[in-house]
C-alpha cells in the first residue's frame, strides 16, 4: 500500500480491460475510461488493454490516467477451425479460438508490486484468474443475460442442441471465473440474480450500474422532428433494434407525423445498411464528435431494443441530456426508472409507434419526462459514486483476501 488519507495515493492497482477504453464511442469503453478516471485520482494505475490504438491520441488520453499503459493485439484466432482440443474443450469455442499468450505473459510480468488487480470484462478477468491466490482481484462487469437471451431464441432444434451445449458451456465458465475472484460486480440486480442462480455467490458480487457523465447541453424551445438512436450498428443487438424500428415502428409513426425523419449515429463498418438508409427519412450518421448536441435538439430518443444484457448507456444518455426517451421493456433492464415518470415504454410496433407520438405530441408530458429523466439520472447514474462503489469493493477484496486465500502474499 502507497499510503492513507485525502489526496495521498492508496493502492497500485493493475487492470486489464477487454476493450482499449478510448475513444469513447461504446459503452464497455465508456464504463471503462469513466471508472479508469475517478481511480486515478486516488490509485496508481497500470493499464493492459486488448486493442489497437486508432490514433496516437488514444493512448494520450489513457497515459493521462494511468502511470503505464500496454496494449496487446487481439489474437486474431475468431473465425479459424478448431483442432481435436477445441473441439473437445469444455471452454465456449470463442475463449478456446481467441486466447492471447502475449496476454499472459503480459499479466504475469505486471503482476508484482501491484496491491490489487481489476479484470474489466471476461475476456480480461479470464488472464487473472490463475493469480487470485496470489494478489486480491475483482471481476468488473459480469454478464451473462445478453447470452441466456441468445441461446434462448433460437427456434430450430439442431440450433437449440448446439447452442444449448454451448450455454453449457458459458455458464461452467463464468461460474468457475467468478469463483476464483475475491469480488465480482454487475452492472444490475437482474444479472446478479442470473449469477446467483447459476451459483455464484451472490455475497461476493455486488452491483456497480453504469452511469454517465452529464453533457453540458440545454434542450432547445423548439425541437426538431426527428427521433434519434445513439448507437453503433456494429453490434448486433443495435443493429436487430434498428431493423425493427425502421421496418415495423418508423411507418406507424410517419403515418401520423410525416414530417419526422429517424437518425442513427455510431458506427456503421463493415454492416450492409443501405437498404435501411433507402427509405425516406432513415440517416446514418455514422460517428459523430458530438451526439450529445443531436440528441438533445431531437424530439425524442427510441431504443427499440429487443435482445442484449447489461445497463442502456443510450437510454441514460437520453435522460442526461434532457430527451424525452421511448424504450421497450428491454430496452430498460436494469435501470432505476418509473415508466410514465422518467420516460415511455412500448413493446410490440403498435405500442411503441404510439408511445412515441405521445412523446412528442405532448408538449406538457414530453417536458415533465425530460425534467424528471435528468434529474435520475444527476442523482443515480453519475460516474464519481459510481467509481466510489468500485474502490470500496476492491478495498473489500484487499482486506478479506488474506482470510479467505490462507495468508498468501501477492507476487
Amino acid at each position: 500500500m502507497l499510503g492513507e488519507g485525502p489526496g495521498v495515493l492508496t493502492m497500485r492497482l493493475l487492470i486489464v480491460s477487454s476493450w482499449l477504453p478510448y475513444p469513447l464511442d461504446n459503452g464497455s469503453r465508456l464504463r471503462a475510461y469513466h471508472l479508469l478516471n475517478h481511480l486515478s485520482r486516488r490509485h496508481l494505475l497500470t493499464l493492459l488493454s486488448f486493442g489497437v490504438p486508432d490514433a496516437p491520441e488514444d493512448l494520450g488520453a489513457l497515459r493521462a490516467l494511468c502511470g503505464r499503459v500496454e496494449t496487446v493485439p487481439p489474437s486474431g484466432l475468431e473465425g479459424q477451425r478448431l483442432g481435436p482440443r477445441g473441439l473437445l474443450s469444455l471452454l465456449p469455442r470463442y475463449y478456446v479460438q481467441s486466447d492471447s499468450a502475449q496476454m499472459r505473459a503480459r499479466v504475469a510480468a505486471a503482476l508484482p508490486g501491484h496491491d490489487a488487480a481489476v479484470g474489466l470484462q471476461a475476456n480480461a478477468a479470464r488472464y487473472l484468474a490463475d493469480w487470485c491466490d496470489r494478489i486480491p482481484a475483482v471481476f468488473d462487469e459480469v454478464e451473462v443475460g445478453v447470452f441466456r437471451d441468445r441461446y434462448a431464441r433460437e427456434p430450430r432444434l439442431r440450433a437449440r442442441l448446439r447452442h444449448g451445449l454451448t450455454w453449457w458451456k458459458f455458464r461452467r465458465f463464468i461460474r468457475r471465473l467468478v469463483d476464483r475472484f475475491e469480488q465480482a460486480t454487475v452492472v444490475s440486480d437482474l444479472e446478479r440474480e442470473h449469477l446467483r442462480a447459476m451459483g455464484c455467490d451472490a455475497g461476493r458480487i455486488t452491483v456497480v450500474p453504469n452511469g454517465i457523465e452529464i453533457p453540458p447541453v440545454s434542450p432547445p424551445a423548439v425541437r426538431a422532428p426527428r427521433l434519434v438512436y445513439p448507437g453503433s450498428v456494429t453490434y448486433s443487438a443495435n443493429l436487430d433494434a434498428v431493423r425493427y424500428f425502421v421496418r415495423e415502428v418508423f411507418p406507424l409513426v410517419r403515418r401520423a407525423r410525416p414530417d419526422f425523419t429517424f437518425c442513427v449515429t455510431g458506427a456503421t463498418d463493415g454492416v450492409e445498411v443501405s437498404e435501411l438508409a433507402a427509405v425516406d427519412g432513415v440517416t446514418f450518421t455514422g460517428r459523430l464528435p458530438d451526439v450529445s448536441s443531436l440528441m438533445a435538439e431531437s424530439a425524442a430518443c427510441v431504443v427499440p431494443l429487443r435482445e442484449g444484457g447489461g445497463t442502456r448507456l443510450k437510454v441514460l444518455h437520453g435522460l442526461a441530456v434532457g430527451t424525452p426517451v421511448v424504450s421497450t421493456s428491454k430496452g430498460i433492464e436494469g435501470l432505476e426508472v418509473e415508466p410514465g415518470r422518467h420516460l415511455l415504454v412500448g413493446d410490440g410496433p403498435e405500442a411503441f409507434a404510439a408511445q412515441v407520438l405521445a412523446a412528442v405530441n405532448d408538449r406538457d408530458l414530453g417536458g415533465r419526462l425530460a425534467s424528471a429523466g435528468r434529474q435520475l439520472v444527476q442523482e443515480r447514474y453519475a460516474w464519481g459514486p459510481i467509481a466510489a462503489t468500485l474502490e470500496r469493493v476492491i478495498e473489500q477484496a484487499v482486506a478479506s483476501h488474506g482470510s479467505r486465500r490462507g495468508g498468501r502474499a501477492a507476487p
